[in-house]
């Protein structure tokens, strides 16, 4: 089945589901309530869209990977490149130990006497965390090589028109710089376990599974912490749920459980005009589904108008609320009854940075695990992120009542 036809069955699916909601709304002006078997029709639809999405997801990609040219292959390594990667992946295979001084040279080490990551892997690693992960793709993204950055406070330009030349001055602002703040990398680590027997296997591709295996780790745990981190402090990195300017200027719901149109359009004209433009929503998978059924307000001023959730019909491309992007991310919490912020809006890219530093290292722990046939791998990467321009209110929260 091909993309048009996935796309077809996709919109009869959200044309079926609007038609559950409707059939619900008429149960509770009738009833007082939603009868079991219509609830079951909307749980059952949702899962079709689900699924139809997923699947037009993977037929895109399929075709991306068919039609990818074959002469961009990258280009041969060079001998010493060569060297290094041998020299790693044997070091991976059976120690330290069994290096000679040569391939001992090949590798580099940092100052804990740690073995760096081999190049490749490293990139194929940074490559694949951003598959699995949502902020990365939404955030400014910025390699360092040290332990922290300087962020300089700025005063507001002041502008004004005329020529220098005729006298004309530009009129100074009244605001000064602050005084300097830093935004640190904080240390990130991961553990594999590989048995010996599959270790000596020279037929598997260590590099894939090593990059697949800490890429999901570190991506998972990374994720969860540039939304709910608590912050340098505690040797994390700053979740943009816990920024305490952000959460000074939260929009709370009007009732616990409950969710309206009005306080997601509080949070859309709540973000500054010059970030809304690029402005992205973020919550928890279960409040999208919640918002599949809210729809506009009609002429008599009910809420009976057209639905304001609309389905991605392309890969790679995201659903729609309010004609504004939709990620979920599952770290932000559901409605559950308690004071907590359940979902975000606004321009990530310009509200959040994300810290790389260069050089992960790679510590293989042979002997512990040995009774068990195991190999340990413990991995190092140092990462950090911090909202930006929280002042300019970049990004709104939304928090629900208790």
């Amino acid at each position: 089945m091909d993309v048009k036809e996935l796309a077809d069955l996709l919109q009869s699916a959200v044309g079926e589901m609007h038609k559950v909601v409707e059939r619900q709304n008429e149960e509770i002006k009738a009833h007082g309530v939603v009868l079991t078997e219509s609830e079951a029709n909307y749980t059952k639809v949702n899962a079709t869209i689900d699924a139809l999405k997923a699947q037009i997801d993977e037929t895109e990609v399929k075709l991306q990977r068919r039609d990818l040219p074959g002469g961009n292959a990258d280009p041969a390594p060079s001998t010493e490149d060569k060297a290094r990667k041998d020299a790693f992946y044997k070091f991976i295979r059976e120690g330290a130990q069994a290096l000679d001084p040569t391939e001992k040279k090949a590798l580099v080490e940092d100052t804990t006497g740690l073995y760096l990551v081999e190049p490749e892997l490293d990139m194929e690693i940074v490559r694949t965390i951003p598959t699995i992960t949502i902020m990365r793709n939404l955030c400014t993204v910025r390699t360092i090589g040290s332990e922290s950055i300087k962020m300089r406070s700025m005063g507001e330009v002041s502008v004004g028109w005329g020529k220098l030349e005729t006298g004309s001055d530009i009129t100074e602002s009244d605001q000064t710089p602050g005084a300097p703040t830093y935004q640190y990398v904080e240390d990130l680590y991961g553990l594999a376990k590989i048995g010996e027997d599959e270790l000596a296997d020279s037929m598997i591709n260590l590099e894939a599974i090593l990059a697949d295996s800490f890429a999901r780790a570190l991506g998972e745990a990374e994720e969860t912490a540039f939304v709910v981190g608590t912050g340098h402090s505690t040797q994390q990195p700053e979740g943009f749920t816990t920024n305490t300017t952000l959460i000074a200027a939260t929009i709370t719901t009007a009732a616990s459980g409950a969710v309206t149109i009005e306080k997601f359009l509080d949070m859309l004209y709540g973000v500054a005009k010059k970030f809304r433009g690029n402005g992205v929503f973020l919550m928890n998978s279960t409040l999208e589904l919640a918002l599949r059924k809210l729809r506009a307000k009609d002429e008599a001023g009910t809420y009976e108008g057209p639905f304001l959730w609309q389905p991605s019909i392309q890969a790679g491309l995201p659903n729609t609320f309010l004609g504004k992007a939709i990620h979920t991310q599952d770290d932000i919490l559901d409605l559950s009854g308690t004071t907590s912020v359940i979902a975000a809006f606004g321009d990530f890219r310009a509200g959040y940075r994300i810290l790389d530093r260069s050089g992960m290292t790679i510590q293989r722990i042979s002997e512990l695990y040995s009774e068990a046939g195991l190999v340990g791998f413990k991995i190092h990467k140092r990462v950090g992120g911090s909202v930006m321009r929280a002042s300019q209110t970049p990004v709104v929260l939304l928090t629900e009542a208790a």
